[in-house]
Order: structure tokens, then sequence, then C-alpha cells
């Protein structure tokens, strides 16, 4: 079948389009016919050696599609089911067929087009992850910085749902964009922590952080060590005592 990948570790020019056999669905897998495919940072570090010394791969860590064919042990999906989920592994999705987890696949619905859906279980699954982990009650206070980008938008969603409050740290460009979505929009830069405590003057209970580096430090004084959360910068964040977030190994993302 026709892929996209790259045959070894480098640049953008080390991306071809590649022939490959169509995979075969192991235990808890399943084979679809792809009908859109998400980009995400994973993949042009995964070009780059960053998981390793990769020879070559198939690239895409994310799918919406057809399933074509179940390995063994999957219940609750059927050939013909327009589904979609995360990749395992070095099998990417950038290909006429792939596999995904069967744990990391849901069932698309009627009014989510294949395009939608394909960009959910990368960035939307980070921030569900990252909720869950900071267990936090409703109508507690969260900060999430970088509230604007590809996972601070899914996550901020959820959190409203909850029941929490969210603040949201962004670019005064996405103001209107955050406030829309139910936060309260704060601006990057000098005096950027009295901002914070002017519309969170009892606490804030946890931050999710989406930047890294000095926006990171600025955030961190605000909860114990143990509320905060980055997948931005993971060797910092263990220097704050801080966490990454842990997602499902299983799912290869």
């Amino acid at each position: 079948m026709r892929a996209h990948g790259f045959v070894q570790v480098g640049g953008p020019e080390q991306e071809s389009f590649l022939d490959v056999p169509v995979p075969e669905p192991g235990p808890g897998e399943l084979l679809v016919r792809v009908r859109a495919a998400g980009v995400n940072p994973g993949d042009w570090r995964l070009r780059e050696g960053a998981y390793g010394d990769t020879r070559s791969a198939v690239l895409g860590r994310e799918v919406a599609g057809t399933v074509v064919r179940l390995g063994s042990g999957v219940s609750g999906f059927a050939p013909g089911d327009e589904v979609f989920g995360g990749c395992p592994g070095m099998v990417g999705g950038w290909a006429e067929q792939a596999l995904i987890t069967a744990g990391f696949a849901a069932h698309r619905p009627d009014g989510v087009s294949p395009e939608a859906a394909a960009v959910l279980p990368v960035a939307a699954g980070t921030a569900y992850d990252a909720l869950e982990q900071l267990a936090l009650p409703e109508g507690a206070t969260l900060l999430v910085n970088g509230a604007g980008g590809g996972v601070g938008v899914p996550l901020l969603q959820l959190a409203r749902l909850r029941g929490i409050r969210v603040i949201g740290m962004a670019s005064r460009a996405k103001h209107d964009f955050i406030a829309g979505l139910g936060a309260v929009a704060v601006a990057y830069g000098d005096g950027v922590v009295d901002r914070i405590r002017a519309v969170a003057p009892k606490a804030i209970d946890g931050v999710f952080d989406l930047v890294g580096g000095d926006a990171l430090r600025t955030v961190a004084a605000l909860v114990p060590p143990d509320r905060l959360f980055s997948v931005a910068d993971k060797s910092l964040v263990g220097q704050l005592g801080g966490r990454d977030v842990t997602r499902d190994r299983s799912t290869g993302c």
C-alpha cells in the first residue's frame, strides 16, 4: 500500500512516499481504511530521532477510518464501523490503511466529520488524561499556561464541563476566543502573576503547562509541586517538583 514516512532519521528531506505491506492487526488492534489523519509535533520529533534511533517509519499518530479487520480479543467493533483513534508504536496513520489500538478508539458519531475526528485522539486525549490526573473538584480553579493551542482548547472545554473555573494564559489575539469558551483570559508578560492573582484572589488549585521554560517557572510558585503538570517541558517540571502527564502506554501516544 501507499504510505508516507521517512527512510532515515533527519530533516524534512528524509520524508518520502513509501510502498509498504498492509499491516496485520495484532491482539487488541483494529485495521482501518484511513479517511483522515492528524499531524502532530510527535511526527517530526520521531523523524528527527527524539524517540530513539529509528531507521524508518510510517508517520502519523491518529486517524479516522473504516474498520477492515479486527485483531484477537477486540470487542465492541465490527468491520464497516466508522471509528477514530490512536496508532500504536511505529505503525503510523499516514497510509491507505493503518492500525489503531482498540483501547484508544471510539465510534465516530454521524455528526462528526472524519477530518474533525482524526485530530481528537492525541490532543484531546492528552487534555482528558491531564484532568483525570489533576483530579480537581467542581468549583476548583485551574490555570492553563498556553490555553489557545491544540491541547489547551479541549482541556479548557473539558474542564468547564466538569464545573472547573479556568484561567487561560494566552496571547492577546486569542483572548476573545478563550473568553467565548468560558475561561478568564490573562496575557503573558511583565506582571502576569499579579494579573492572575487579581482574577483568582483566593487560590489556584492546579496548573497545567503547555509552554515550558520561563513561562513555566513563572507560574510554578502559584501551586504546590503536586498540583503542577507540564507536557511542554518534562525536564524543568521535574526539577520544580511537578509532573508530566502519564499517557496510556498501550496506545503508543
